[in-house]
């Protein structure tokens, strides 16, 4: 029996299938990733990236990574999003950055009553790579395999968001979402 059709956000969807986002934060470079899942099968919908510029100010900033981050749900409308949570390295200040601007992207999440699940750097890595200690080009390597895309996507901040949504569907089906 072949599964019922679904039209969703101008995609047409079998009923056992959904739409997954991936935030990658940052205030200089917010990615985000859109992947269909259908069954165990995963494809990339779409990609790209909030900029704002550092001579812009923080408030506009902010308001510019909701905003956007809004308009990619209204346009993919995503049932869930995975996104990174905040690592406090050695530089504190940009970590404090960061968290602002996933705190911004959250809100545009809560608007539209999406399901959040939060991960780790590690974690994220671990789901897509086997390795939590995973460098930047092997996540960016598997996402391409795992997508089945003709190329890495570009830029990398689009890669990781990506991976994040990967991530999601990895430990929802451990029970961890």
């Amino acid at each position: 029996m072949i599964a019922p059709l679904i039209w969703k956000a101008g995609l047409i969807l079998l009923a056992d299938s959904r739409i997954i986002l991936g935030i990658d934060p940052g205030l200089a470079h917010t990615g985000w990733g859109v992947v269909e899942q259908r069954g165990a099968r995963l494809s990339c919908v779409a990609y790209g990236c909030v900029a704002t510029g550092a001579d812009t100010p923080l408030a506009e900033r902010l308001l510019k990574v909701h905003h956007q981050i809004g308009a990619v749900i209204e346009r993919f409308r995503p049932s869930c999003v995975g996104i990174e949570t905040v690592w406090f390295g050695q530089n504190v200040t940009a970590a404090f950055a960061t968290g602002q601007a996933r705190g911004a992207a959250l809100v545009a999440c809560a608007e539209m009553g999406l399901s959040v699940g939060e991960y780790a750097p590690n974690q994220i890595k671990m789901a897509v790579v086997g390795e939590g200690a995973a460098d930047k080009a092997q996540v960016q390597y598997m996402v391409r395999q795992l997508l089945g895309l003709p190329s890495v996507p570009e830029p990398d901040h689009a890669a990781d968001a990506l991976a994040a949504a990967i991530c999601y569907v990895t430990h929802e089906a451990k029970g961890y979402a």
